[in-house]
């Protein structure tokens, strides 16, 4: 089984926004993290730093996570429509994980392979063949 998460992409605008949906929704960010904290910090200019590169919401009491980031031109990324939502799939399994990315991606591209990320899960990102984006995040059991 999974988990399925919307991940939606700002113009540098993704703090004010989660802070407004915090507002609406209630709750505690469960995740926020700057790309000055990230090992991609040493990519991004200074004038970027504080802008986020992921922060999580919990919606309610279904297990459903509000995700995002702010999307940086200085790291090639442009933000367009259809690009501002993805959906984030967290298995219980690696295989899980393995057999969702490898599905999805048949026909598709993928941006960023499946493999173990800075952060401590099993990561990849994907564009399925119909143009709809994917993250697969694997949280290993210790």
């Amino acid at each position: 089984m999974f988990t399925a998460h919307p991940y939606l992409n700002f113009p540098g605008t993704t703090e004010e926004a989660f802070r407004f949906y915090q507002s609406v929704f209630g709750g505690e960010f469960l995740t926020l993290i700057r790309f000055k904290d990230t090992t991609e910090a040493t990519n991004v200019p200074e004038n970027e730093q504080h802008k986020l590169m992921h922060i999580a919401l919990p919606l309610g009491k279904g297990g459903v996570i509000l995700m995002g980031t702010d999307v940086l031109d200085s790291m090639c990324h442009t933000l367009m429509p259809g690009n501002q939502i993805s959906l984030t799939l967290t298995p219980d399994s690696q295989a899980e994980a393995q057999r969702l990315f490898e599905g999805l991606s048949l026909g598709g591209k993928v941006s960023v392979p499946l493999e173990p990320s800075s952060w401590g899960t099993i990561f990849g990102m994907l564009t399925d063949a119909y143009g709809i984006q994917w993250m697969i995040d694997y949280t290993p059991q210790s």
